[in-house]
């Protein structure tokens, strides 16, 4: 089974059968829904307002909430999914809709901030079922160049815009919600989830049942300390599928449960939660990370390691002018692209001035030699003799 299979077969209301991981992996995905005009709007807004950025939900209609088959406009379409896998999003609204477990659960408080010159791109929206618990959901990284800077930023720049709003909407919806609470997100949105959790005033974060990290990245290092880890510690599951790369990202703390989910799909289109299997009310686990998982997160780890954060700054500079340069639509076709990422950089490398050239090559340069050295380190401890004793 996998999601669809999931949302088709289960009927039970949630008074049966409890909010599970599966759930929390489907509404993830609605949060990806650019729904402008269709989720009223999060109209508490004077935390937000102090920012200059554009907030698109002001198109958004007054009311308390509406359920998915709202969202069902067909003359909305066009522009209305975004994401790695766009038609799955549609696919899942559809999915969301008919189901009886779901199709009478309330969506509202929709908030959506983009702004390409503070590098920002943040959404978020919040569904209630009935007087019993909403779920807190934020979006994860869109197509954009501006979504994927922000991405990257991450690594040498704490706290992103984003994490700061994510902050800011769950203290802002939290007095208007049922006392339980999940909060929850996929990729870029999983780390937002957790910044939120980590930050809310006590008497929020005691609200919250569970944080789902849907393969999201961890921090930037000695961003949130041992003693912010241990207030939600215990109410955090995380889930990678076995070749992840986002979700290994960064730092998380050592004796953070994860849970490794068994995907039907191959490399980079694993971070689509649709190619995770489910089991029952589930999703179905395996033992560990892939050796080639291992590999990269080492990898990446090490390379990021020799970075200084104003050197990190420039690299990731360099990086979105070769973006710019390639030609590429939307960030996910160069950076998406598995192996071939480095390749397709290099060469768009070429049309953009000489020191961000220098400065990405020597980065991608460095990455190479890296991934060889690790590579080499690994072979030479399966060869190499077995000591006595």
């Amino acid at each position: 089974m996998n999601l669809f299979d999931y949302l088709a077969t289960e009927f039970a209301p949630f008074e049966e059968k409890p909010f599970n991981p599966v759930d929390s992996a489907a509404l993830s995905q609605f949060c990806m829904v650019r729904a402008e005009g269709v989720v009223p709007a999060l109209r508490e807004r004077k935390s937000f307002l102090n920012l200059g950025t554009v907030v698109e939900n002001l198109l958004s209609p007054a009311g308390r909430s509406v359920r998915f088959v709202d969202a069902l406009r067909a003359e909305l379409f066009s522009d209305m999914f975004t994401g790695l896998v766009p038609e799955k999003i549609k696919e899942n609204l559809f999915a969301l809709a008919a189901s009886p477990r779901f199709r009478d659960m309330g969506v509202r408080d929709y908030l959506s901030l983009f702004d390409t010159e503070r590098q920002t791109q943040f959404a978020a929206m919040t569904f209630v079922y009935k007087k019993e618990f909403a779920y807190v959901g934020f979006r994860g990284t869109d197509a954009s160049f501006t979504g994927w800077r922000e991405n990257f930023n991450m690594v040498y720049d704490a706290p992103v815009p984003a994490q700061e709003q994510a902050g800011r909407y769950l203290e802002a919806v939290a007095p208007r919600l049922p006392k339980r609470l999940f909060v929850g997100g996929h990729s870029k949105g999983g780390n937002l989830a957790m910044y939120a959790a980590l930050r809310a005033n006590p008497a929020v974060q005691d609200r919250i049942e569970r944080v789902f990290t849907h393969d999201g990245p961890g921090f930037k290092a000695g961003m949130v300390g041992a003693e912010e880890y241990a207030a939600i510690r215990d109410r955090v599951h995380k889930t990678v599928p076995q070749d992840s790369v986002v979700g290994m990202l960064m730092d998380s703390p050592a004796d953070l449960d994860l849970r490794v989910v068994h995907s039907s799909d191959k490399g980079v289109m694993q971070h689509s939660v649709f190619t995770w299997d489910v089991e029952g009310d589930d999703f179905a686990y395996v033992d560990g990370l892939t050796d080639g998982a291992r590999f990269t997160d080492a990898v990446v780890t090490q390379w990021l390691a020799r970075f200084s954060d104003e050197e990190a700054a420039v690299v990731v500079d360099a990086l979105f002018q070769a973006l710019e340069a390639s030609g590429a639509q939307d960030a996910t076709e160069v950076l998406m692209g598995g192996p071939k990422s480095i390749a397709l950089l290099g060469e768009a490398a070429k049309n953009i001035d000489g020191d961000a050239r220098d400065v990405l090559a020597g980065a991608l340069g460095s990455l190479a030699e890296t991934a060889a050295r690790e590579a080499a380190q690994g072979l030479l401890q399966r060869i190499a003799p077995k000591g006595k004793g």
